[in-house]
């Protein structure tokens, strides 16, 4: 297949009607958690880049940076936590049980491929 051909193929399945997405745009807690999205990835970026570096060029690590990295992390997660209304220990807590569910002695490979969602989820919810 040509590119041309696919690109007039691929166009066909792009959404037509925005005005759902701008309507949901328009919404502020939506917006802050976008901002924390993009944020958070940006950051993660910037840290893998470190590590690349590192790893594939030879440049020493830099432990500082990565540091600096983890706390523009922590900053654009301290955003969400205010945007949704939850609280970093809140999560702390959820997310180890979550972790106990899963790996109930350890980690184990099986324990990651076959895993309980329902389960988990419910943990989360505070169920």
């Amino acid at each position: 297949m040509d590119a041309g051909l696919y690109e007039h193929r691929a166009v066909k399945t792009d959404l037509m009607d925005y005005q759902p997405v701008i309507e949901r745009l328009s919404v502020i807690k939506t917006l802050r958690i976008l901002h924390t999205a993009m944020g958070c990835c940006t950051e993660s970026g910037e840290l893998m880049d470190a590590v690349k570096k590192h790893i594939l060029y030879g440049k020493p690590i830099d432990e500082v940076n990565l540091q600096e990295e983890a706390g523009d992390m922590f900053w654009y997660c301290a955003l969400l936590a205010d945007a949704v209304g939850f609280s970093f220990e809140d999560t702390f807590e959820k997310n180890i049980a979550k972790l106990k569910a899963r790996y109930p002695n350890k980690f184990t490979e099986k324990d990651a491929l076959v895993r309980d969602l329902e389960k988990e989820r419910q943990i989360l919810e505070g169920k």
